[in-house]
């Protein structure tokens, strides 16, 4: 039998094509290694990532959790809007403020909310739009009172929503009338047996009960200082239980403020006189009549003329000038006295508040005129302010509508 003796030349062709083919197949063996080996680093990457997120996702609702249960049991009460003015969020203080269940609620805007009765006041203060930050109080019922307030919700500038705060200040309120009340009592008190004194101290110095020394008189002169001193603080207390029960009672007319200025300059000129001060008045020839209360915008430049004499040493100025605007009178009173600290000046309106240069001085005083001239000006629907440099003087200027503008 014959047998067929391949070329030696396809032999060694053959061997060279399984030889490629042999390394054709290593090279795609080492690649799906390395895919393998990619797949598994990359299975395990992936693995390591959905650890991360897991325990990024329980950290947040731990977070969440926590938030809410401080918003749960949170002492005041929270209303969460989201940017279309829609309630997003109640807490169950806030529903016990207003008998009222989150379920029923939430998703209604502001104006949807005042079907709710309980709701109303509050949808009312806050407008539709739900104004920006701000600070209100709201009397919700007869013993609840509420002070309200907004913070917007940003992010990067953006609106995100509305935070509205609801603190009870029902107790401090109560607190307040309280001591008000006490203030008041205590002065009407006083005011009788001080007055008795005064007029007996008087008697006696007019000489209605015999000659006096020259020694009696000096002490009964003092003693009846000290009194006046006593009375005026009295009368202040009295005024200022008043404006806060609101009973300070106004009297409005339209009145001649010339006359105002020269009553009230004629009470404290005196007391210029004795320190050596000089007191100018700027002013036009005619003042127009303001509608106002005569005695209370006396009572307002007396005040000022005798802080402003009071703060000022001997020898100093005082300046008054009244410009008329086209609807209100601008007047300016300025001393050239000890000044008031810039840290105190945001509270020199303040009830009982005295500036720390002023206390140091030794002067007497209540803390209380300034506290009756701010709010005499706002009954007058006007504004006062106040610039000073501590040695060097202070202005005090108000403004007050000329023509009936007051709402009584």
């Amino acid at each position: 039998m014959k047998q067929n003796k391949e070329n030696p030349e396809e032999t060694e062709e053959k061997t060279r094509e399984l030889e490629r083919k042999t390394e054709e197949l290593e090279k795609s063996r080492k690649a799906l290694m390395s895919l393998l080996e990619g797949a598994e680093e990359s299975r395990k990457a992936l693995m390591n990532i959905l650890e991360d997120v897991e325990a990024e996702r329980r950290k947040a609702e731990e977070e969440r959790d926590k938030t809410l249960a401080i918003i749960t049991h949170f002492a005041d009460g929270l209303l969460v809007f989201d940017e279309e003015n829609k309630l997003s969020l109640i807490n169950p203080q806030a529903e016990l403020f207003f008998d009222i269940r989150a379920k029923d609620i939430i998703g209604r805007s502001v104006s949807d909310l005042s079907d709710f009765s309980g709701f109303k006041p509050l949808a009312v203060l806050l407008g539709e739009e739900i104004k920006r930050v701000f600070r209100k109080e709201l009397q919700l019922k007869k013993d609840l009172i509420l002070e309200v307030s907004t913070v917007l919700i940003l992010k990067e500038r953006e609106k995100l929503g509305t935070l509205v705060i609801l603190h009870d200040i029902s107790r401090e309120k109560k607190i307040e009338e309280m001591k008000t009340e006490f203030v008041s009592i205590a002065a009407h008190q006083l005011r009788t047996p001080l007055s008795a004194i005064k007029w007996i101290i008087k008697m006696v110095l007019d000489g209605d009960v015999g000659e006096l020394t020259a020694e009696q008189r000096e002490l009964l002169d003092k003693g009846y200082l000290s009194n006046e001193r006593i009375i005026k603080l009295v009368n202040d207390l009295l005024n200022v239980s008043r404006i806060e029960e609101g009973k300070f009672g106004f009297n409005f007319a339209k009145a001649d403020f010339q006359e105002v200025i020269v009553t009230a300059i004629s009470g404290v000129e005196d007391l210029a006189v004795k320190n050596h001060q000089e007191l100018t008045i700027h002013q036009p020839k005619n003042l127009p009549q303001i509608y106002m209360d005569k005695e209370r915008m006396i009572m307002v430049m007396q005040n000022l003329l005798a802080n402003a004499i009071k703060y000022t040493p001997e020898y100093g100025k005082i300046e008054i000038t009244v410009q008329v605007g086209k609807q209100y009178l601008h007047v300016k009173i300025k001393d050239q006295g000890v000044g008031i600290p810039k840290e105190d000046q945001p509270k020199i309106f303040s009830k009982f508040f005295r500036a720390a240069n002023v206390v140091k001085l030794e002067t007497d005083g209540t803390g209380l005129g300034l506290f009756l001239v701010k709010n005499i000006i706002a009954k007058h629907n006007g504004k006062i302010s106040l610039t000073s440099e501590e040695g060097k003087g202070t202005e005090v200027a108000f403004s007050i509508p000329i023509s009936k503008t007051v709402d009584l």
